[in-house]
């Protein structure tokens, strides 16, 4: 409960006709800052009284390609005793807010709003709280009220039509051990983690399960299972934020196709970042929440890959470098990367072996698929 802008200057006035009344002994001017002042106690105590509502909201679908139509669905119900007369609120949708007026409901009744979300950028958009705003009729105070809790939604980066990368199997014998970290026999222990539906029961990890209370399950991993891992440029200086946008479209493209035909997948930025995933649909959906909130967060100065990781063994299967059209590989080269990827020159390369320059993601997810058809 505040005063507006409007009910300061009349509390104010009213403030400077009561000093001059009792000044120059005018009692016109008295009663007039009385009335003044009246109004501004009647609007506070107008906007003490709030409607007694619940909200009930959903974001449909939660997960949306940039670009691509997202809708929220706001249920407003009275849950007063007594007929209310309506009122304006906002929700808040990121760092803006939709605003709607909300009908007269009867007691227990309830009313749907809809409307669309914005999805012009990629990131994680909050949606609400509604904020139920009561001003007096003559709008010097207003009383805000936050009712319901906030949903979100996560904007992933657009997604090109690609093939899977080839030959992802993790090492090849002359590259030294056959997988890393190494693993023995059909499978090995990959990790132990809480057990979802569709897992299989004779998985189940019963001292974990003790310990823990939950139910927990082995996770295993195939030593012949495909490998796809991808370094993203996140420094600044390599490219432009529009450029970058089309970097991460690439990245997001290749992912989305690795997880989904079954490969490991693994995801590298300059700034540090190292993110392993299974395969399968949760783990691309894994990887596009991380992709919907990558920045170009390195330092202009850092090298392409982290020193920590270049000193480390290569990873297995395919390697693909996503980086600036001018951007120097520094010792990412050690890694024998499959693929560059350079985005955001003007001179389109026609689609070299081991090296792919394009001006947007559309041209470098048509260059890749030419290059893996040929593979």
């Amino acid at each position: 409960m505040r005063l507006t802008r409007r009910g300061v200057i009349v509390l104010a006035f009213a403030a400077g006709f009561y000093a001059l009344g009792e000044l120059a002994g005018y009692t016109f001017f008295r009663a007039f800052a009385g009335i003044a002042a009246g109004a501004v106690l009647i609007a506070l105590a107008t906007t003490r009284f709030r409607p007694k509502v619940e909200i009930g909201r959903t974001v449909q679908p939660d997960r949306v390609e940039r670009g691509k139509p997202a809708l929220a669905s706001l249920v407003v119900r009275n849950t007063d005793s007594r007929r209310h007369g309506g009122f304006a609120a906002a929700d808040g949708i990121g760092g803006e807010t939709h605003g709607l007026r909300v009908r007269p409901l009867a007691p227990g009744a309830e009313a749907t709003y809809h409307y669309e979300l914005p999805t012009t950028k990629r990131g994680k958009l909050r949606v609400g709280p509604l904020v139920v705003h009561r001003p007096d009729l003559f709008d010097l105070a207003r009383g805000d009220q936050t009712v319901g809790d906030s949903a979100w939604l996560w904007v992933h980066p657009r997604r090109h039509a690609v093939r899977a990368a080839q030959a992802g199997h993790p090492r090849h014998h002359h590259e030294g051990p056959i997988t890393d970290p190494p693993l023995r026999g059909s499978a090995d222990l990959r990790a132990v983690r809480e057990y979802v539906v569709g897992d299989e029961v004779r998985h189940l990890h019963w001292k974990a399960t003790a310990r823990t209370g939950r139910l927990m399950v082995r996770e295993y991993a195939d030593p012949a299972q495909p490998r796809f891992t991808a370094v993203l440029d996140t420094r600044p200086a390599s490219m432009s934020p529009a450029v970058f946008e089309e970097a991460v479209e690439v990245a997001a493209s290749l992912f989305y196709a690795s997880a989904s035909a079954g490969q490991h997948c693994r995801f590298i930025t300059s700034a540090g970042a190292d993110t392993p995933t299974d395969s399968g649909v949760r783990a691309a959906r894994a990887l596009l929440d991380e992709l919907a909130l990558v920045t170009q967060d390195a330092a202009d100065d850092a090298p392409l890959l982290p020193s920590a990781l270049a000193a480390a063994e290569r990873p297995g299967g395919v390697l693909v470098l996503i980086t600036g059209p001018d951007a120097d590989l520094g010792h990412a080269a050690r890694w024998r990367p499959d693929t560059v990827v350079r985005i955001g020159d003007l001179r389109p390369s026609a689609g070299s072996r081991g090296l792919i320059v394009a001006v947007d993601a559309a041209g470098a997810a048509a260059q890749w698929n030419s290059l893996v058809g040929k593979s």
